[in-house]
């Protein structure tokens, strides 16, 4: 069998967006499977907010000025952004395109009006909700955290709710109840959409293949 001409077929670059409420997990979710799965990248976004102790830059984010991230918005080269807090947050399409070509799949861990917005730019991409067992339980991990007081975790329960109902158009949806688990399901979603997206394989097999009949 002559093998020196066979190219391997190009797979299908996906874009995978995770979104979640506040205290979900997601972030760790998105951390560990992009740390696990080959061939995945966490998508690193642009922030104005100022980097917090220990973090550096190109690693956790990009951080900008306020008035480079405006001039980003004028050239039209953020996919995605939003304002939280006072703070810019974006992904640009350069980041993006950088790691496609690299033939590699993006995880995104991003708020849902940042997903639509991908979703309006990328239509392909695959959109997964991250939910607790239960707002019972998600009260009980913001507690425990201890960043917040009694009225700001409130707060984030009837936001997380609000969040949930306007998040009902993903595509999966995974329950962070124990973390293994929720990072299985995760990496089977990844590895269940690969394999929905091979078909230019199918098309390098069979020019192989009738190469090898020759």
């Amino acid at each position: 069998m002559n093998t020196e001409n066979t190219v391997p077929a190009q797979r299908h670059t996906i874009l995978f967006i995770v979104s979640a409420p506040s205290g979900t997990g997601k972030t760790s979710l998105c951390s560990e499977v992009a740390r696990t799965v080959p061939e995945l990248c966490f998508s690193i976004s642009h922030t104005t907010r100022p980097p917090r102790p220990g973090e550096k830059n190109g690693v956790e984010y990009y951080f900008v000025s306020r008035e480079e991230f405006r001039r980003y918005l004028a050239e039209h080269t953020m996919a995605e952004w939003t304002e939280i807090y006072g703070n810019c947050y974006g992904t640009s399409t350069e980041t993006i395109q950088r790691v496609l070509d690299s033939g590699c799949d993006i995880i995104f861990d991003i708020d849902e009006r940042g997903a639509r917005q991908l979703v309006s730019a990328y239509p392909d991409s695959v959109t997964i909700l991250i939910l607790p067992p239960s707002l019972a339980e998600l009260k009980k991990r913001l507690t425990e955290r201890g960043t917040d007081d009694p009225s700001s975790i409130s707060k984030r329960l009837k936001r997380a709710q609000q969040e949930i109902e306007a998040m009902s158009w993903y595509q999966y949806v995974v329950i962070n109840d124990k973390f293994a688990d929720a990072v299985s399901d995760l990496t089977a979603i990844i590895r269940a959409e690969r394999c929905t997206r091979n078909h230019p394989i199918i098309t390098s097999i069979v020019a192989n293949d009738s190469q090898t009949a020759e």
